[in-house]
């Protein structure tokens, strides 16, 4: 059930792309939203009040969802404008990287929390009830723990309260390897779509979910991720390994000739 209009305290939203009018929506029956995006035009039917930098960045609560690569910029134009005792929250797809800039770049009078909501606009169409959500600590558990509390009753998401270096450990697994593969997957399109298998299917399921998802978001998991290239280059390797074992295993097969009861040119089992 959402509040009243005049009851709902105002939350600043940097960043108004997919993303940012997903939390919008979501976060909207609980506060008015002030979305702030140069690149965004208003649409009928929108959660939120375009507004200025300055008018969005002095809210109670500011919201970050900009690109990782962009984040420090954002944090150093809003600063002059934040409240004191404001909470600041970011909602990019790494952690260790965003929870320094923020500690370095924002006034020590603002609270702050790194989230990872690990859904996107695909995987969340249907709803975000019981979708998973890492919040992680960066001045202080205590706000952490508040945001956490509000993500599991408000918004009724299963939530993970953990370090920043233990969110982009498992993430470079989790995210990694799914965007990698994907993005190799869509390379090699067209891909078969009669004859196609559960498993399959399955795989092109989890393409779908991030076919759509701007290349900045993939940089960020692949680059600003720390545990990121490790975990590629045991990927990568692993690959050329079973790699080996086909071509060693082929040729094995051509020097002994072909297999007993094999077919031959005509069709019929080789004799």
């Amino acid at each position: 059930m959402s509040r009243p209009a005049a009851q709902r305290p105002r939350l600043g939203l940097i960043g108004y792309g997919a993303f940012g009018r997903l939390t919008a929506r979501h976060l909207s029956p609980w506060f008015e939203v002030l979305a702030h995006d140069p690149a965004a035009t208003a649409e009928e039917g929108d959660a939120a009040r375009l507004t200025d930098l300055a008018t969005a960045a002095a809210c109670p609560v500011v919201i970050l969802a900009v690109p990782v690569e962009g984040l420090a910029q954002t944090l150093s134009a809003i600063a002059p404008d934040l409240q004191e005792g404001a909470l600041i929250l970011d909602v990019g797809s790494v952690k260790v990287g965003p929870a320094r800039l923020m500690a370095e770049h924002l006034p020590a009078h603002v609270q702050t929390v790194g989230t990872h909501p690990l859904f996107g606009p695909q995987s969340a169409r249907d709803g975000i009830a019981g979708l998973r959500i890492a919040v992680c600590p960066v001045r202080g558990d205590r706000i952490a723990r508040r945001v956490a509390a509000f993500c599991r009753h408000a918004l009724k998401l299963k939530v993970f309260l953990v370090s920043p270096e233990d969110h982009d450990r498992e993430a470079a697994v989790v995210q990694g390897l799914t965007h990698l593969i994907s993005r190799v997957l869509l390379s090699m399109e067209p891909l078969p779509t009669r004859m196609t298998t559960t498993s399959f299917e399955r795989i092109m399921q989890a393409v779908e979910m991030v076919r759509y998802d701007s290349p900045a978001v993939f940089r960020a998991i692949e680059r600003e991720n720390p545990y990121a290239a490790g975990v590629r280059d045991r990927f990568f390797d692993l690959a050329a390994r079973a790699r080996a074992d086909l071509d060693d295993g082929a040729a094995a097969q051509a020097s002994s000739g072909p297999p007993v009861g094999s077919l031959g040119s005509s069709g019929s089992p080789a004799s």
